[in-house]
């Protein structure tokens, strides 16, 4: 199959650094967050915050949602009917953490990082507003560094195409997808990148204007931005386990999580601007 331009298969996946074996999924990871944690740190002092505070609760976030990301990803596994993927887990535990390997579900890891955080914010009498603002266009900007990571995996694509973008993989994750080694397929992963870089500049121009009222409702943004691209995006996909009337679980988690959003900016808007009217 000729393609006039392509996405090569990543030229490698890790490399030997003395007895470590850093691998690139779990370093553009860590950068992406390293990243996110620095504009979370500047956005939460320019509202009159404590970085101290957005430091930890960053990092708790980070735990949170790897520990949910990784639950997410690995619990329904143990119900599906494929035994390829169940045996794996049963017979060998420890790999539930070998998270350099992929396998990290979003949904699962946002609400993990989101209880670590909530948790935080009342224990510590924060207030939870101002924090969510702050934080509203740090998560899409990890996520597209994360993203990344998926390339030098190997996974993560989406259908088979033929357009000029297209992605070449290897034998073996063509294979394993069920499709001919010379099939090049939609970047899905890619997508998503450029779609939450797209969406922390979304964030910043409407924090930059001013046109919402009510503290938090960046987040809201976020979600309801997150919800609507992943939602096309997983329609692309053919790694999903399960479909439920032609979509996929994520997609249907995806939609949800936009209509609840979008439903409850326009509540929180109203509320506020109702509440401006009054004083």
């Amino acid at each position: 199959m000729f393609h006039l331009a392509a996405i090569p298969p990543p030229p490698f996946s890790g490399f030997e650094l003395g007895p470590f074996a850093p691998r690139m999924y779990g370093i553009v990871i860590a950068l992406g967050a390293l990243i996110a944690l620095q504009l979370l740190s500047r956005r939460y002092a320019a509202l009159g915050g404590e970085v101290r505070r957005a430091e930890q609760a960053g990092l708790l976030a980070l735990g949170g949602g790897f520990l949910g990301a990784r639950i997410g990803y690995v619990i329904p596994r143990f119900f599906a009917d494929e035994s390829a993927t169940f045996v794996p887990f049963v017979e060998r535990p420890l790999e539930i953490l070998a998270i350099w390997q992929g396998g990290l579900a979003f949904f699962g890891g946002l609400a993990g990082g989101a209880l670590a955080v909530f948790v935080y914010l009342i224990k510590t009498g924060t207030p939870i507003g101002p924090f969510a603002d702050a934080i509203a266009p740090a998560l899409p900007l990890a996520q597209a560094f994360g993203r990344t990571g998926n390339y030098f995996n190997q996974e993560l694509f989406g259908r088979p195409t033929e357009v000029w973008w297209a992605l070449q993989v290897d034998a073996g994750p063509a294979a394993r997808a069920g499709y001919p080694n010379d099939t090049t397929f939609h970047p899905t992963f890619l997508y998503e990148s450029l779609w939450n870089f797209g969406l922390v500049g979304l964030i910043l121009f409407i924090d930059k204007q001013g046109w919402l009222k009510s503290r938090g409702a960046l987040f809201i943004v976020y979600l309801a931005g997150y919800g609507l691209g992943r939602g096309w995006i997983e329609a692309l996909r053919v790694d999903t386990i399960e479909r439920y009337f032609g979509l996929s679980r994520n997609n249907w988690i995806a939609l949800a999580i936009f209509l609840v959003a979008l439903a409850a900016l326009l509540w929180c808007e109203r509320a506020a601007r109702v509440q401006q009217t009054d004083v």
